[in-house]
């Protein structure tokens, strides 16, 4: 969907002008458009990131802050740098964020059937891509067993970052979370479901315990404890959407780089089952 070009202090992001099942970057004015968007959802966890949109060779750009590599979250923890302050002050950041971010106005009955079509999309096309039939019908039970619950969790979405990745934080201090996701639907998250994907990430990083003191921190500064089933579900239901996103990848990597997507698909699906 984009390319960056870096230079010593800064990164400049580009929009190809592609057409994907969410985004539409065909003309200039939707690239502008994109630009504009990211700028305003970039600066919500990561303000002084994201300096403005310029011009590059004739087309729009998200000029950004470039930010030290060796303090993004992968390379903190392979480093064994990051410590338990450093999640605590990313659980404040989060928690923040979410508190001050408004509740989507939805039923209880509603989100359920949300979750359930978002999930038997994904599982649908999991499926037809050749992955785990196991992991499908796994999270698809998942979440009829667990509609009840899952429906008390309704008034807690907000529009969320939409991919809370650890490669997305930065641990500055203050830290920052860049690359929200711009599909508007994809991004109206429970912050549990948010988190237990980032936990997910972590785990499959070796450092489960940096995320679960992150969770852990929002639950302390907001009060909201979600079940450890809900946790589950939902960490489920994003190792289904990332097996997929992995398949899908496998379209368009060179022939060497296949075996890479297959074996994380493979990975994923397995997290999902």
């Amino acid at each position: 969907m984009s390319r960056v070009v870096l230079t010593e202090r800064h990164a400049f992001k580009l929009k190809k002008p592609v057409v994907l099942a969410y985004v539409d970057y065909r003309t200039l004015e939707q690239r502008l458009a994109s630009c504009e968007k990211e700028l305003r959802l970039g600066r919500r966890l990561a303000g002084d990131v994201y300096e403005k949109v310029c011009w590059v060779g004739g087309e729009p750009a998200v000029l950004m802050r470039r930010l030290p590599a060796d303090r993004m979250l992968p390379a903190m923890l392979a480093a064994r740098a990051a410590t338990p302050a450093h999640a605590d002050a990313l659980g404040d950041l989060l928690a923040d964020f979410y508190a001050r971010t408004p509740t989507v106005a939805w039923s209880g009955g509603a989100y359920v059937q949300r979750v359930r079509r978002l999930v038997r999309a994904d599982a649908a096309e999991v499926v037809a891509r050749g992955g785990s039939r196991d992991a499908a019908a796994h999270v698809l039970a998942a979440i009829e067993q667990g509609a009840f619950a899952l429906a008390a969790r309704a008034k807690h979405v907000v529009d969320a970052h939409g991919d809370l990745r650890p490669e997305h934080v930065c641990l500055e201090s203050p830290p920052v979370i860049i690359d929200p996701l711009e599909i508007d639907e994809l991004r109206l998250l429970d912050p549990a479901s948010e988190l237990a994907f980032f936990v997910m990430e972590c785990e499959r990083l070796g450092a489960a315990w940096f995320a679960e003191r992150v969770l852990a921190r929002y639950s302390a500064r907001t009060g909201d404890v979600p079940l450890p089933a809900i946790l589950e579900l939902y960490g489920a239901q994003h190792a289904l959407t990332r097996g997929l996103i992995a398949l899908r990848h496998i379209d368009d990597a060179a022939l060497a780089d296949q075996p890479r997507w297959r074996a994380k698909a493979a990975d994923y699906l397995a997290r999902a089952s």
